[in-house]
Parts: C-alpha cells; sequence; structure tokens
C-alpha cells in the first residue's frame, strides 16, 4: 500500500514555501501602501458613474477607455441588461470626467448620463467587516459540529482543529498570493475578493470532512492497524473521489480565467488559486496533522529545538 503519510513534512514544506513568499509581499504591500493587501475603490472610495447607450455593450471594452487613461483599478458592470454600464474608478474631477466620457462615446458609442457621484469607503468596511464575523464564526460552527459528529471516535477535537488549520492554509496562500500579485501586477481588492474566499473557504471544509468521514469509519473496523495506517488506507480510499470532484471545478474556473472577461478575471483567479489549495490542504495538510497530533511529534521536535531529550519510549 502506497504510503503518502510518510512524506507529511515534505508536504509541510511546500506549504511553507508557498505561504511565506505571499506572507512577505503582504508585509512589503502594508510598508507601501498601509494595508497587507491593495485596496479598491470599494475600501478607498472613488467615482460611480452609471451610463446607458443606445446599444449592448461589453463591460471589457468600455473598461479598456478608462485603463488607457491610466485607470487600471476601475471596474465595469452592467445593471439590469446589457446597454446600461455601471463604472467604478478613483475621484475624477470635472475635466478628466469630460476627457473619459468623450473617449467613450468616441469608442463605445452614444450614451446618457444617468448617474455621476462620489463614493466613500463605508460599504466596502461593512462588507469587510461582516466578512470577517462569518470568517469566525463559521470556524467556531465548523470546529464543533466536526467535534460532535466524531464524537465517537478517540480525540474528536483534533478534527476540528486540523480542519480549521487546513482552512487558515488556504486563506494564507490566497490572499498571500493575491498581494504577491498587487505588488507585480497592480491587483486590488474588491468586494468581489471577500466572496471568493468565502467560497474557498468552504470547498476547503467540504473536502477535509469527506477525508475524515472515511477515517471515522475505519477507525472501528481496523483495530489492529496502528493510526497511521489507517489513515492513510481511508485516504487512498477517498483521494478519487477529492481529485474528480475538484478538477472539475478547477477546469471550468480555467476556461472562465483564459476565456472570460477581464472584470472577473480576479475573482476567478482567487477561486482557483483556491481551488488548487483546498485540493493539497485536504489532502497533504489536514489529515497528516492528524498523525503528527496523534504521535506527539510536535512536541518531540520542540525539545529537540530547545535542547531538551526527548524521554525514551516505555
Amino acid at each position: 500500500m502506497f504510503n503518502i503519510i510518510q512524506r507529511r513534512y515534505l508536504y509541510f514544506a511546500i506549504s511553507a514555501l508557498v505561504i511565506l513568499p505571499g506572507i512577505v509581499a503582504m508585509v512589503i504591500s502594508t510598508a507601501r501602501f498601509g494595508t497587507p493587501l491593495r485596496l479598491s475603490i470599494d475600501f478607498t472610495g472613488g467615482t460611480l458613474m452609471e451610463l446607458r447607450f443606445e446599444q449592448p455593450i461589453v463591460p471589457g471594452d468600455v473598461r479598456d477607455v478608462f485603463v488607457d487613461y491610466g485607470l487600471g483599478d476601475t471596474s465595469v458592470t452592467t445593471a439590469g441588461d446589457d446597454h446600461t454600464a455601471l463604472i467604478r474608478c478613483k475621484a475624477l474631477d470635472e475635466e478628466e470626467k469630460a476627457q473619459l466620457q468623450a473617449a467613450v462615446r468616441e469608442r463605445i458609442g452614444p450614451f446618457e448620463e444617468r448617474r455621476f457621484e462620489m463614493v466613500g469607503p463605508v460599504i466596502g468596511s461593512e462588507v469587510t467587516q461582516a466578512a470577517l464575523i462569518a470568517v469566525l464564526a463559521a470556524s467556531a460552527v465548523i470546529l464543533f459540529f466536526i467535534w460532535w459528529a466524531f464524537r465517537r471516535v478517540p480525540n474528536s477535537f483534533r478534527y476540528g482543529a486540523c480542519a480549521i488549520f487546513a482552512m487558515v492554509h488556504d486563506v494564507l496562500v490566497a490572499t498571500g498570493l493575491f498581494s504577491l500579485a498587487g505588488l507585480l501586477f497592480e491587483w486590488e481588492v474588491d468586494a468581489l475578493f471577500l466572496t471568493a474566499l468565502l467560497t474557498v473557504i468552504g470547498f476547503s471544509v467540504q473536502d477535509t470532512i469527506v477525508v475524515y468521514d472515511r477515517i471515522r469509519e475505519n477507525v472501528p473496523k481496523r483495530r489492529g492497524e496502528d493510526y497511521e495506517t489507517v489513515v492513510n488506507r481511508s485516504l487512498l480510499e477517498t483521494i478519487h473521489r477529492s481529485l474528480a470532484t475538484q478538477l472539475n471545478a478547477i477546469f471550468v474556473l480555467i476556461a472562465i480565467l483564459l476565456f472570460g472577461g477581464a472584470t472577473i478575471k480576479q475573482f476567478v483567479a482567487v477561486l482557483l488559486i483556491g481551488m488548487f489549495s483546498g485540493t493539497y490542504s485536504s489532502i497533504f495538510n489536514a489529515v497528516p496533522l492528524l498523525v503528527v497530533w496523534n504521535n506527539g511529534e510536535v512536541g518531540a521536535f520542540l525539545r529537540r529545538v530547545f535542547g531538551r531529550p526527548a524521554r525514551a519510549a516505555a
């Protein structure tokens, strides 16, 4: 039987190598911009413009006009139908507004201005606060649910704690790589980023619970095997299901990323990164952590680091 769990510290090292550059990027971003991630006008404030065109429009075409004027953080969405565009960009004065609208008329076509107003960062702050509360509440519920569902398995609390750890791993990977993209490609966080992050959390926990459930079934069935063997067997029995489920979603996201519009590219990129990370952490982090915790390897490692000899096995 192939032993996946045996190489657990290699998997942990790979996770660390992915997360550390993201943490460095967030530190640099904090020094440069005051926040770990570059913020869009959803959080910093800016201009909201609503234009009604005579013919259907493509949001990406309208956005290209603003990008050509150096407003790369502009977001454009349609409202109601394909004739109305909602444009969010940095604060514009009357002269900049006139120049941009003239360029839009020339390249896209005639339109009617229905709204032009300055927006503040209040909505973005409220959304961020709500997202943080949602993550904390979800973590508490997940921990309690897994502890209760696995109450007949020894040390059921560990299953919930390891699932939360894997979830935090996925959040760090997604936010770290997005912060790095913010430094390299000037990507900025908007409300869709938070939506993508919450979706990633859901997928990550779901995949982890599938493997944990098989461990719960195998522990009483295979009492003659040590815990590491039971966990490895359970992982092998479910890995094809995990990969098949996640790969289906990943292929769709890749197609959308390659052929979708520019306005959702960052949203899809976060989802795609999160899917890869969630698949990896469910198989190679959350499950091996159970073995590490069960074997008391963390304590032995700390004793070696701080120079205290481990007690001899009885």
